[in-house]
């Protein structure tokens, strides 16, 4: 238990799996089956080169320039509460999940959202940059051992959430659990977004 690759993978594992801005955009695509893996993909690569970067060092320059922790505050609470919002109108419009019915969202519209929930959140860069960073560097010459854990567990968990929500489809063909789950999401995204900027 004391293999700095375990204790990355379990550390990296406890900060992804909560329900987040990102996890709850994952999610979703996975339930619609609409570019799921280049979403998996983006998600994995992104923390792996936020994981890279705190290991690097870039942790300790956040942690003393303050202000660009600020400005990325800011503006990524702006962007989970636009992001609530719409996701409230869609709890007022709820529509079944009926693929010939309904029109998927282009590749591009879903990797910009899904890269500005990932770089526009600072409790990303808190998590993976600033703690992972600073807990990987505490193994010494076994940091990079520390984060290999740490990406692989991001890794598994987008993997499983993003190919795990297929199975709940079935559950979402009613009108009525889309009005739920974009109503969870709405109320999440802005609450996050309320949060940070109140913190």
């Amino acid at each position: 238990m004391n293999s700095p690759l375990v204790l990355g993978f379990l550390t990296s594992m406890a900060l992804i799996a909560a329900i987040g801005a990102q996890n709850a955009f994952v999610l979703r695509q996975g339930i619609r089956r609409e570019h799921v893996l280049p979403v998996i993909a983006v998600c994995t690569v992104s923390d792996l080169l936020l994981i890279t970067a705190g290991i690097a060092g870039v942790g300790a320059v956040i942690t003393a320039h303050p202000d660009a922790v600020t400005v990325t505050k800011f503006g990524g609470a702006a962007f989970l509460i636009g992001y609530g919002v719409l996701a409230a109108r869609r709890a007022l419009r709820p529509s079944t999940l009926n693929p010939s019915e309904r029109t998927p969202a282009r590749l591009a519209e879903v990797l910009v959202t899904c890269l500005a929930l990932t770089w526009l959140n600072p409790h990303v860069y808190l998590d993976t940059v600033v703690l992972l960073g600073t807990l990987a560097n505490e193994q010494r010459e076994q940091r990079w051992l520390f984060g290999a854990g740490a990406v692989l567990a991001s890794a598994i968990w987008f993997l499983g959430l993003g190919l795990g929500a297929k199975r709940l489809a079935g559950l979402f063909a009613t009108p009525m659990t889309w009005r739920i789950l974009d109503g969870v999401i709405a109320v999440t995204m802005i609450a996050l977004g309320l949060g940070m900027m109140l913190t």
